[in-house]
């Protein structure tokens, strides 16, 4: 299938019987950065951001379709260079990166190959460890709507 120009980045959260939300962090193998950062990846022909999200959560951490995910406002345009070069034509020089969270109750998270780690923390360690800062912009954005019950289910 081909791919779309498009990317998504999706935040794991665990609401704690304390109240206290935990997220999820994937640390990339290091041939790929090494960095820690949310599930992300790009789109295929004909999905929409939110259809590439639960793949994406479901191929890289096991995550089923039917949890719920919470669409995000924020939002960030990505260099192609950093994701998949000029695959679009020389013409397309940045893509859009669609965010989500997903809300995880009863399961247990599984690495894929693309990540040597996984971790759950809170929001300040989290914001601490990320890489990129579009997701500590996710990451912000989620946690505002989590302390404020302002969601957006989908």
């Amino acid at each position: 299938m081909s791919r779309a120009p498009f990317q998504v980045l999706v935040f794991p959260y665990q609401i704690m019987p304390n109240n206290e939300i935990h997220y999820a962090l994937f640390k990339r193998e290091p041939s790929t950065g090494g960095y820690w950062q949310g599930i992300a990846g790009g789109g295929e022909k004909n999905e929409t951001p939110l259809q590439a999200a639960k793949r994406e959560s479901f191929e890289e951490a096991g995550i089923s379709e039917s949890n719920k995910f919470i669409k995000l406002d924020c939002y960030a345009m990505i260099p192609v260079v950093e994701v998949c070069g000029f695959e679009w034509g020389e013409d397309i020089l940045v893509i859009p990166e669609y965010c989500f969270g997903v809300n995880i109750k009863n399961e247990k998270l599984r690495l894929s190959s693309e990540h040597t780690e996984f971790m759950w923390t809170d929001y300040n360690s989290a914001k601490q460890m990320l890489f990129w800062e579009s997701n500590k912009n996710a990451l912000w954005e989620l946690d505002y709507r989590l302390r404020r019950g302002i969601k957006k289910i989908h």
